[in-house]
């Protein structure tokens, strides 16, 4: 925030706002008509096509912002207007702006368009090994025994591999490390795995420690019957939110 020293010699904090300069490809009108409200936003290019949708508890505020972020230029080139939908609250700006990028795939919202190769690892009552399960395969909100949310395979052996090493786990049983029966896997030839992929460490015992090493990770089932409603109220806006698992 600019300050300056009026005529009295007071030091006056000045609305940054005011000396702002919109960008002027972008259509006024849908700028002023931003509201301070939650809800989400769009920035369609001058075909009218969406190619960023976000999401914030002030929608003007939040867009303003990303017209000074000079990371997002590329992206604000292509913007000729933005339009917005105004939510009861938080909880139903995060579910509108998921559905309308699973809807609508922006450009610019690789991240949550990616959310489909969603997984997860599942350690069965009567197995020893994990299994990473995808969630197009599966519900994980009434899968037993799941663990860890990732955004990819990738991000989800990673996450495994670091898990294994702090805890001096097998990674040949754990699915990330291939071997013959019978022998022992590198991390044991290092001293990293106390040997229960060659029979020296129980695998029961092994199993136990597995799941002290993934209990952080468990994902909860859903606690409920069926859907719930959440209900949000801004400035007159009342919705209810059904959520179901």
């Amino acid at each position: 925030m600019r300050t300056h020293v009026n005529s009295v010699g007071l030091i006056v904090r000045s609305d940054p706002a005011l000396s702002f300069s919109y960008p002027t490809h972008i259509d006024r009108a849908s700028l002023d008509a931003l509201p301070p409200q939650p809800g989400i936003y769009i920035f369609r290019d001058a075909a009218g096509v969406a190619i960023y949708v976000g999401k914030s508890v002030n929608i003007r505020t939040r867009v303003l912002s990303h017209l000074r972020t000079p990371e997002e230029m590329q992206m604000l080139a292509r913007t000729t207007h933005i339009d917005f939908e105004r939510t009861g609250g938080e909880i139903g700006a995060l579910l509108r702006e998921a559905q309308l990028i699973k809807q609508l795939q922006p450009v610019f919202n690789q991240k949550l368009r990616r959310t489909r190769e969603m997984c997860g690892y599942l350690l069965p009552s009567d197995d020893i090994a994990l299994q990473l399960v995808y969630g197009r395969e599966r519900d994980f909100a009434a899968t037993d025994h799941l663990f860890g949310l990732f955004g990819s395979r990738q991000a989800a052996q990673e996450a495994l591999r670091d898990l294994v090493q702090l805890h001096g786990l097998c990674p040949a049983l754990l699915g990330l490390e291939k071997i013959s029966r019978g022998r022992a896997c590198f991390a044991h030839q290092i001293g990293r795995c106390r040997g229960a992929c060659a029979g020296r460490e129980p695998h029961e015992v092994h199993r136990l420690r597995v799941l002290e090493a993934l209990a952080a990770w468990q994902v909860a089932r859903w606690p409920y019957d069926g859907p719930i409603g959440i209900v949000e109220e801004s400035d007159g806006l009342r919705q209810v939110q059904l959520v179901d698992r």
